[in-house]
């Protein structure tokens, strides 16, 4: 089913914490909605959820609007990033709990006729079937018996994502789910959500402020900002031609380089260094235009030693190397040239490269840095709206 946020908005007396969202993904798409804490994607989740009103726009699934039902006729699936597991309740109760309340009655409260039914449903064998298919599906077989505190993280994890499953819901939310696992679990269990959506379809909503998470599972990404929505579209697209120099420097590790730039005919000058720009590529109008030069840091190469003058490189000096195995990240100051380094708008000299292996270049050697302007961003000096750059490869 497709899902679809129409000037979405949300406010807190006179907060507005969610500002006009527009989104729209189709049928068994993955889509994430990325940010860092406080920009107002969990709000975004929650509201899609039902459990936080909606001050403005509609939100539909399917074709249907689901903004003003209640929770529990959306056809929802909810996976908190606390697991919210009930400790009491064997890993089987908690996978088959849906299913028990779909057929809740009142008198299920009463202590000896509410738990023989309970029992009896869960004994039912459609229940029995839903609950070991889910269960085979994430692993979870031989744990069916256990309690939730005899279990891992992941398996916790497992247990939550069993439990939305077995509803077969048209759409899974998911706050955060790995953000409490460690970086050796959290990987494996990306690898293990993706497959599950491969397996069984629909939409997934997964809210996260890690963009190796966003950039790995997503179908398509939503990049929030204090409740703006900065750039939708795939990862690629994304990653390729970042609407924005904030997209620019969330997206990508190490980020994107950002290096004041002048457009000069069909060249770009920083400082003495005037670079030419491939035909191909996208240029702002007005020769003399301040731009924001964005280079990947894998498109940067370092050799030892001054640039000759009047050439189309940039000298620096190594200002901090990082080793990490595959790859060394070097930090160079620039002689002479701006860049912005964060994401308040400071500004500062310094760009990063990274090089295959290891490299043999010491702190404070003088280099020569060369630009590859094969694959580039150009974003206006003032906005920071991308105003060109290197044409996208084709898809």
């Amino acid at each position: 089913m497709s899902l679809k946020l129409n000037n979405v908005t949300k406010s807190f007396q006179d907060v507005k914490v969610i500002d006009g969202v527009d989104i729209e993904v189709g049928d068994n798409e993955f889509l994430v909605l990325l940010g860092p804490s406080g920009c107002g994607k969990s709000t975004i989740l929650r509201m899609i959820a039902g459990l936080e009103t909606v001050s403005g726009g509609s939100i539909h699934l399917g074709g249907r609007r689901v903004d003003e039902l209640p929770p529990s006729e959306r056809d929802m699936a909810f996976v908190f990033q606390s697991y919210a597991l009930y400790p009491h309740m064997t890993v089987r109760r908690n996978i088959a709990f849906p299913l028990i309340m779909r057929q809740f009655r009142w008198w299920y409260h009463l202590p000896v006729v509410g738990g023989y039914f309970k029992r009896r449903i869960e004994n039912s064998s459609d229940v029995r079937e839903k609950v070991e298919r889910t269960a085979d599906m994430l692993a979870l077989t031989k744990m069916l018996d256990r309690y939730p505190r005899t279990l891992s993280g992941g398996q916790r994890q497992r247990v939550a994502l069993g439990r939305a499953m077995v509803r077969q819901p048209s759409a899974f939310l998911m706050d955060e789910p790995l953000s409490n696992l460690d970086a050796k679990l959290r990987t494996a269990m990306r690898a293990e959500i993706t497959q599950l959506h491969r397996d069984v379809g629909g939409n997934f909503v997964y809210v996260t402020h890690d963009q190796i998470e966003a950039m790995t599972m997503g179908t398509r990404i939503a990049l929030l900002r204090d409740g703006k929505l900065q750039q939708f579209g795939t990862p690629r697209e994304i990653y390729e031609r970042p609407a924005n120099t904030y997209v620019a420097r969330f997206i990508g590790t190490p980020p994107m380089n950002l290096i004041e730039a002048v457009v000069e005919g069909w060249a770009i000058r920083i400082g003495a260094a005037l670079l030419p720009v491939p035909e191909s590529a996208e240029l702002p109008a007005g020769n003399g235009t301040r731009v924001w030069l964005g280079v990947r840091p894998g498109t940067l190469k370092l050799k030892a030693g001054a640039a000759p003058a009047d050439s189309a490189s940039l000298t620096g000096r190594v200002a901090l190397i990082e080793h990490i195995g595959a790859e060394s990240l070097v930090s160079v100051a620039l002689d002479g040239v701006q860049t912005a380094h964060d994401d308040e708008g400071r500004h500062g000299d310094k760009v990063m490269a990274a090089l295959p292996g290891y490299t043999d270049l010491g702190l404070g050697d003088v280099v020569t840095v060369t630009c590859d302007l094969s694959d580039f961003s150009l974003f206006a000096h003032d906005s920071g709206r991308r105003v060109g750059g290197s044409r996208a490869a084709k898809h």
